[in-house]
């Protein structure tokens, strides 16, 4: 039966249920402590240094301890047989001098033997029961033999293996237990006018299991304190390089956070001092550059904004110009006619470069602002959709619209519509007079809008490429729309303005998708887009979503971008905050969009 099944058994019986659920806080509980002791783990140098070296020193403590523990229980047990021994054997002689000329199986033996026991015992005017060995206690019988058995003191407690060895003429030596006291018992013959007499002596080792006991609690009390003061030096000395390092780190996220002025203290002429000072070198050498390529930057941002500005006045003169030239077309002969409309034509492209450029020119700057209203996306579509059915009509392509209404997000919608309406031109420029689709969705945290056309497609790599500036995928190819090659540029830069995803996708011969995905809010965050951007055949778009990988994007607005919202926001605004706090995590996504040759994203 399988594991799942038995839980089910266990929690139909009476009362297990309720344990169960009466556990399960118990359960939660050490379930956060196990990962908050995991996260602390993972993230402290000093605590993994310093577990690893109680680990380690407690396995050397323990071995140690046990060997100390094994060799003095050796040498004292050692120590308390060869005094036995030599015992025994004093006793042995002793009593054969006495017991020479007594036979065991006459009458009054007994007698005899309780005499000569008692001398044995109080001889050398010693304590009674002393001796090398220690304390003792002395036992005679004479065993088993042709009358009764004779004997005197504890013979009881000898073994019957011990006797049966020690009646055989053989020297015993053996460990029992008397009365929950281990006792050495040492027996030998002792030769006699007739047969031979046992002779044990029983050495009680209590003494020797104190001493045991307390080598043992000394050896338990020192691993202790030993460890602890392990503890506290590997401590001590994790820190000496722990501590450093935890500020290296905390200086160089403060200088990738923008402070460029920040340093490490070098101290010393260590390891650590020679990092701080080739950091500390680094970084100045990083800063400088940095400013360097922000002057620069600057420098060109402004050379960009004059030129726009300068190119103004002359363009008006010579708008004015080509519209009188234009305006008398029909009274020119057929050669300047037709450069008269040239004229115009180039003009009208020439003003809308350098309109993109003062707005590339803004957005670089990072000084553009984001006018966010709460707008119907669908209206907005529409308008952008409008804007070029004229270029539609030329080209003679067919438009699809699927836009339901109701979808409201929170954003600006020139620029959106701006994006729409350089998306669709696009699609009409590429899409080789096949009908262009344009399609939106939403769902709680998200609305997307997606154009597909189903012209000449993009190659593999192209997506890299398609929205840097000035770039067409095929040079020699006539545009109908006369772009300025700005286009998509500036749209990604006001998806990223939203906080949005702008993603392509394309295949040679199969047309291509653009997909335009903004949050709900301005400055929500995105997990996955309503819409698929591949073909609608692919199923992997699917598993993609629900893995929360939404594939190729731009990121969340840059710093330095105003955000300007209306101070009244709709009822529904709360709902869609409570939603959107459902979502998982947000992925960090890729600075451009990428093509993904034959696969769904």
């Amino acid at each position: 039966m399988s594991r799942l099944g038995i839980r089910r058994r266990l929690g139909r019986l009476p009362g297990v249920g309720r344990l169960v659920r009466g556990l399960a806080p118990l359960r939660a509980q050490a379930h956060e402590l196990g990962a908050l002791v995991a996260a602390s783990w993972r993230r402290s140098l000093q605590l993994r240094v310093v577990v690893s070296t109680l680990a380690l020193s407690s396995a050397v403590v323990l071995v140690l301890g046990l060997v100390l523990q094994s060799e003095i229980a050796e040498r004292l047990l050692q120590s308390k047989i060869n005094g036995a021994l030599v015992q025994a054997e004093t006793g042995r002689v002793v009593l054969e001098g006495e017991l020479s000329g007594v036979d065991p199986d006459r009458e009054g033996a007994q007698e005899i033997l309780n005499a000569a026991l008692q001398r044995l015992t109080n001889t050398e005017d010693a304590s009674p029961g002393t001796s090398t060995a220690g304390e003792f206690r002395a036992a005679l019988t004479s065993g088993i033999g042709n009358g009764p058995e004779v004997f005197s003191g504890p013979v009881d407690e000898v073994t019957p293996e011990q006797r049966a060895t020690v009646a055989e003429g053989g020297v015993s030596r053996q460990y029992t237990t008397v009365d929950g006291v281990p006792t050495l018992v040492i027996g030998q013959p002792v030769s006699t006018a007739g047969r031979d007499l046992q002779f044990y002596l029983l050495f009680p080792l209590e003494g020797e299991r104190l001493t045991l006991n307390l080598v043992q609690s000394t050896l338990i009390v020192g691993g202790l304190v030993l460890l602890v003061l392990l503890a506290a030096i590997a401590s001590l000395v994790t820190r000496q390089v722990v501590r450093p390092i935890r500020e290296a780190a905390d200086v160089a996220e403060r200088f990738a956070g923008g402070h460029l002025d920040e340093r490490m203290a070098a101290r010393g002429e260590d390891e650590v001092a020679r990092l701080a000072e080739s950091y500390n070198e680094m970084a100045g050498s990083l800063a400088a550059q940095i400013a360097q390529l922000e002057e620069f930057g600057a420098l060109q941002r402004r050379f960009t904004s004059d030129v726009s500005h300068e190119l103004r006045t002359p363009l008006t003169t010579v708008r004015m110009a080509a519209d009188v030239l234009y305006a008398s077309r029909d009274e020119l002969l057929p050669a300047l006619r037709r450069s008269s409309e040239l004229l115009v034509t180039e003009l009208d492209r020439f003003e809308e470069l350098l309109a993109d450029l003062l707005e590339i020119s803004r957005l670089d700057a990072g000084v553009a602002e984001l006018g966010a209203e709460q707008i119907d996306l669908s209206a907005v579509v529409r308008r952008a959709v409008g804007a070029v059915r004229g270029l539609a009509a030329d080209a003679g392509t067919e438009l699809v619209l699927d836009l339901p209404s109701g979808e409201y997000v929170e954003a600006d919608p020139r620029r959106v519509e701006r994006i729409v309406r350089n998306l669709v031109a696009n699609a009409i420029d590429h899409g080789e007079g096949m009908p262009v689709e344009v399609t939106m969705a939403g769902d709680p945290a998200s609305v997307a809008v997606l154009v597909r056309d189903h012209g000449v497609g993009l190659r593999p790599g192209e997506a890299d490429l398609v929205f840097n500036r000035f770039w067409r995928a095929e040079e020699s190819r006539a545009r109908r729309s006369g772009g300025t090659g700005l286009g998509l540029s500036i749209s990604i830069e006001d998806a990223r303005l939203h906080g949005g995803w702008l993603q392509a996708w394309g295949e040679p011969g199969n047309g291509s998708a653009f997909r335009l995905t903004l949050p709900r809010l301005v400055g929500g965050h995105i997990s996955a887009s309503p819409l698929p951007l591949g073909p609608p055949s692919g199923d992997d778009d699917t598993e993609r979503r629900r893995d929360g990988r939404p594939g190729t994007s731009v990121p969340t607005p840059p710093r330095g971008v105003v955000s300007r919202r209306e101070e009244t926001r709709p009822a529904c605004e709360d709902e869609v905050r409570a939603l959107r706090a459902d979502e998982p995590a947000p992925v960090v996504p890729a600075e451009r969009a990428i093509t993904d040759p034959g696969v769904q994203r």
